[in-house]
């Protein structure tokens, strides 16, 4: 049941991801950054069982947003690139922050929220932190890798090789960043190294996955069917 929810959600989640770009062209794709970092940073925290495998639900959102990176760097500019980048980061920053404000007023006598609200908003926090420095890091290498294809390989070509192989490295810096400073001394090492590569293996499915998106995005924008603003 789980894996057929799993891929429900991917192509719902990629659908209106190209959904977005096509109606409102690299605006919805820098609107669709930050959506999709607060949306992974809350499914999170939840975990289930996927393909035999402990996993969160966050993969998918997140994996996502190395797309959407990946075709502002093909259709528009690496400059472009990196501010997209930079508004998710600002997206997690903020949402911690105002979120934790929330959590500390106190709660009228008749609230019914603020234990669910605490137990989602009070993370851990390594956990935030881990969070913060694999996306600053892992995405700005998967801009750089992107170009770094783009920039060696005839670029009417090999679409699938700039995409795969830059978001494949960059899931790998992510997850090792995010699971030592998350989890290090936490787990032993034989339950440390499997959700490593748990999680890893997560990534990278929903990373081939996405290899028809970003032929498809570029179709869109080859003939001129995104709505530019």
């Amino acid at each position: 049941m789980n894996e057929w929810l799993f891929l429900g959600m991917f192509f719902l989640d990629y659908g209106l991801l190209l959904l977005l770009y096509q109606r409102y062209g690299r605006l919805g794709l820098f609107a669709w950054i930050p959506f999709a970092t607060i949306i992974a940073n809350l499914q999170v925290i939840k975990t289930v069982e996927l393909f035999g495998m402990t996993a969160t639900l966050g993969n998918i959102a997140y994996s996502s947003i190395f797309l959407a990176t990946d075709i502002i760097s093909e259709n528009y500019s690496r400059r472009d690139a990196v501010a997209a980048v930079g508004i998710g980061l600002f997206s997690m920053v903020a949402m911690t922050v105002v979120m934790l404000l929330a959590t500390a007023f106190a709660p009228a006598p008749d609230d019914f929220a603020q234990p669910a609200l605490k137990s989602i908003f009070t993370f851990v926090p390594r956990v935030v932190l881990g969070s913060l420095v694999a996306y600053a890091i892992s995405q700005q290498h998967d801009v750089w890798s992107f170009h770094f294809w783009k920039n060696r390989l005839p670029q009417t070509k090999f679409l699938w090789v700039r995409n795969n192989f830059s978001t494949l490295a960059s899931q790998v810096i992510d997850t090792l960043i995010f699971t030592t400073i998350a989890f290090a001394g936490v787990f032993k090492a034989d339950i440390f190294w499997s959700i490593v590569i748990t999680t890893f293996l997560l990534k990278a499915l929903v990373t081939l996955m996405d290899t028809p998106f970003i032929y498809l995005a570029k179709w869109l924008f080859v003939t001129k069917r995104v709505r530019e603003f």
